[in-house]
């Protein structure tokens, strides 16, 4: 769907350029749109090269695995009905694990095993489960402590001082993180409690 909205976008940008005769300046944009894209692609490229193996020396010396067990009493109150399934628990920690480092990338991998887990533990396969829903406004929220990628971008254009995005971003993706939390342990504990109820009248 969003392919055919950035098309859409495009042909009109293009037919009113047309129109008002200022398709050199659409020719111009083009061509300085396509260079910065390939020079920020550049800078990333270095970025999460030297990030992931940040994370991996992070792994390799037992620092992921710390942060995961300290993460463990949390991820318990959040997800109850997960209680033994250390398989899923510890791919939901690493994804968190990699989401308050900054580095999204990293915390793909570990986010998609989460949720082949977490499908697997579903009863019901055609429909995401209350522990799939959560987990997805946890990583969608995001909660960082050094938003790298936004750091990143800030100086590749041309920003004095990138790094004064950490505290507010701090604050922001905090903020969200909560909200989000709050309300999708409300959800699950009244979808759990209507689900007891049904039982119960059956």
């Amino acid at each position: 769907m969003l392919n055919y909205i950035w098309a859409f976008m495009i042909l009109i940008g293009i037919g009113v350029a047309a129109f008002t005769g200022e398709m050199e300046g659409v020719s111009t944009g083009i061509l300085d749109s396509s260079k910065e894209a390939i020079q920020l692609c550049i800078v990333m490229l270095g970025v999460v090269g030297m990030w992931t193996g940040v994370m991996k020396i992070a792994e390799e010396t037992g620092l992921v695995r710390q942060l995961t067990k300290l993460l463990m009493p949390i991820l318990r109150l959040l997800f109850p009905r997960l209680a033994g399934e250390e398989t899923a628990m510890g791919y939901i920690a690493a994804n968190m694990v990699a989401n308050l480092l900054g580095l999204g990338w990293a915390a793909t991998p570990t986010g998609l095993k989460a949720m082949k887990e977490l499908q697997r533990l579903n009863p019901d396969k055609e429909k995401a489960s209350d522990e799939m829903c959560l987990f997805m406004v946890i990583n969608i929220s995001s909660l960082q402590l050094i938003p790298i990628n936004m750091i990143a971008y800030r100086s590749q254009y041309g920003s004095v001082h990138p790094g004064l995005i950490i505290l507010p971003g701090m604050v922001a993706t905090g903020i969200s993180t909560l909200v989000g939390v709050l309300y999708g342990v409300w959800k699950c504990r009244r979808n759990q409690k209507k689900h007891k109820n049904g039982e119960r009248t059956e």
